[in-house]
C-alpha cells in the first residue's frame, strides 16, 4: 500500500483536495486532486481528476443541503473505493488566519484549535470553515495528524511599519493590523523562482491575480510588503469584493442608506469587485469576451488598480527586478498582463508580446530591465511539503 499526504482547502461551499504520493523529494504533481462545491445548496457535486488530468469523478453527493462533515465523509468513501492502493498519513489544511502567534505551520491538537477559533472575528468568512475541515476528519481518520498551514504566516516578517495602521495603540494592540493572505502562494513563488530567473534574490513583485487577488513584494525572497491588509477586502480590486476603500464610505452607507454590518458584509463581499464594476460578471473571461463598455471599465479598473500598487510596492522594496504573474487571471489572461505591462513601462518593463500571448514561462522582452515571468503557483504542494518536513515523514 503507497502512502500519501492528504492536502484540504476548504471554504464556504467547496472543499478542494490533492493526494501527494510520500517521496523524497515531494513530487509536484497529485496522484488525484479535485473538489466537492455546492456545499450547503440544493446539489453538491464531487470533481476528481487523475495526475494527467483526466477526469476520474464527476458525481452528486447524496442529501439535501450536505454539510462540511458529509462532504468529507463522501470524499474519503470515494478515496477508499476508488484510491484503495493508497494510506493517508498525513493531513495539510489551509487555514486562512494565524494571527500574531502563528508564523509557521503547526502540528492542530486540541489547543492550537481553540487558539485558531479565536481569529475568527478576523476572517469570519473563512476561518470556520477551515476549522470545520480539520474538526471533520479528525472524527473520520482520527489517528492522522493534521498540520495547519497559515495564509498569513508569509507575510508576519514583512516590517512593523508595513503591519500598522494609524490607529490609537489600544486598537493596535489588540490584533487590528496588517496582516496580508495568499501566503502559500507567495511561499511556492518564493521557493521556486530561482528555478526560472537570476533576479530571484532581488526586488520582487509578485501578482497573485484570481476571484480573490493581492500583490506581495520581496527582498531576498522575504516579504516586505502586501496589498491586503486586516482583511480579505483590501488592496485589489476582485471577482466580487471591493479592494481598497475609503473608510469614510462605510460611514456614510451606514449613516445615509441605514445599512448595518451585515448588509455591509454582503455589499463588499459578495455584490462589490469586477462583478459590482461590470453589473455582468466576476468571470475575466466574460468580461474581456464582452463588447459592453461597462465590462471595458471592471478590467479598466482591475488593471489600473494593479499597476497603481505595483508602483507602490517597488517603492516598499526600493525598486523592481522582476515581476511575477500567478493564479487564475495572473496565468491565463494575456490581455491583463499586456496591459499591466505597457503601464507600468516606466519601470523598466517591457513585454514580448508573442511570449506574452502564448503564455510562455518568460514574457519579458530582451531589452527588459525588468524579468516578467508567468508561473503556476500551486499550494496545495506547499501544504503538503510542509506536513512533511514538519512530521519528518
Amino acid at each position: 500500500m503507497q502512502e500519501g499526504i492528504l492536502t484540504i482547502n476548504a471554504g464556504s461551499s467547496s472543499i478542494k483536495f490533492a493526494l501527494f504520493p510520500l517521496a523524497q523529494p515531494l513530487s509536484p504533481v497529485a496522484e488525484v486532486s479535485g473538489q466537492i462545491d455546492g456545499i450547503g445548496t440544493s446539489e453538491t457535486r464531487f470533481i476528481a481528476k487523475d495526475r494527467d488530468g483526466k477526469r476520474v469523478a464527476n458525481e452528486p453527493v447524496p442529501g439535501e443541503h450536505v454539510r462540511h462533515t458529509e462532504a468529507f465523509d463522501f470524499m474519503l468513501r470515494w478515496f477508499t473505493a476508488h484510491e484503495a492502493a493508497w494510506q493517508i498519513i498525513a493531513i495539510g489544511h489551509r487555514v486562512v488566519h494565524g494571527g500574531e502567534l502563528f508564523s509557521r505551520p503547526t502540528v492542530l491538537d486540541t489547543a492550537v484549535q481553540e487558539q485558531l477559533a479565536k481569529f475568527t472575528p478576523l476572517a469570519p468568512l473563512h476561518q470556520p470553515h477551515n476549522l470545520a475541515g480539520i474538526q471533520a476528519l479528525q472524527k473520520l481518520m482520527p489517528g492522522v495528524p493534521q498540520v495547519a498551514c497559515f495564509d498569513t504566516a508569509f507575510h508576519r516578517n514583512n516590517p512593523a511599519v508595513a503591519q500598522t495602521f494609524g490607529l490609537p495603540r489600544a486598537i493596535t494592540g489588540e490584533g487590528v493590523r496588517r496582516y496580508g493572505f495568499h501566503g502559500l502562494s507567495y511561499e511556492y513563488i518564493a521557493r521556486t523562482l530561482p528555478h526560472y530567473s537570476c533576479r530571484a534574490e532581488g526586488r520582487v513583485v509578485i501578482a497573485h491575480l484570481g476571484n480573490g487577488a493581492s500583490m506581495a513584494a520581496m527582498v531576498g525572497r522575504k516579504g516586505v510588503a502586501t496589498t491586503m491588509g486586516f482583511s480579505t477586502l483590501d488592496g485589489l480590486l476582485m471577482g466580487t469584493r471591493t479592494g481598497s476603500l475609503d473608510p469614510g464610505v462605510v460611514l456614510y452607507l451606514m449613516e445615509n442608506k441605514d445599512m448595518g454590518a451585515k448588509e455591509l458584509n454582503k455589499l463588499f463581499y459578495k455584490e462589490s469587485g469586477l462583478l459590482g464594476v461590470s453589473g455582468i460578471s466576476q468571470d475575466m473571461r466574460t468580461l474581456l469576451g464582452s463588447n459592453k463598455p461597462e465590462a471595458q471599465e471592471a478590467v479598466d479598473l482591475f488593471c489600473y488598480r494593479i499597476v497603481r500598487e505595483l508602483g507602490s510596492l517597488a517603492a516598499a522594496a526600493g525598486g523592481l527586478d522582476a515581476l511575477v504573474f500567478t493564479g487564475g487571471i495572473g496565468e491565463h489572461a494575456a490581455e491583463v498582463r499586456r496591459r499591466v505591462c505597457l503601464q507600468s513601462a516606466w519601470l523598466g518593463i517591457q513585454l514580448n508580446p508573442e511570449a506574452n500571448a502564448r503564455h510562455d514561462t518568460h514574457i519579458s522582452a530582451g531589452t527588459s530591465a525588468v524579468d516578467v515571468l508567468v508561473i503556476p503557483t500551486n499550494e496545495e504542494w506547499m501544504m503538503a511539503h510542509h506536513a512533511q518536513t514538519l512530521l519528518d515523514l
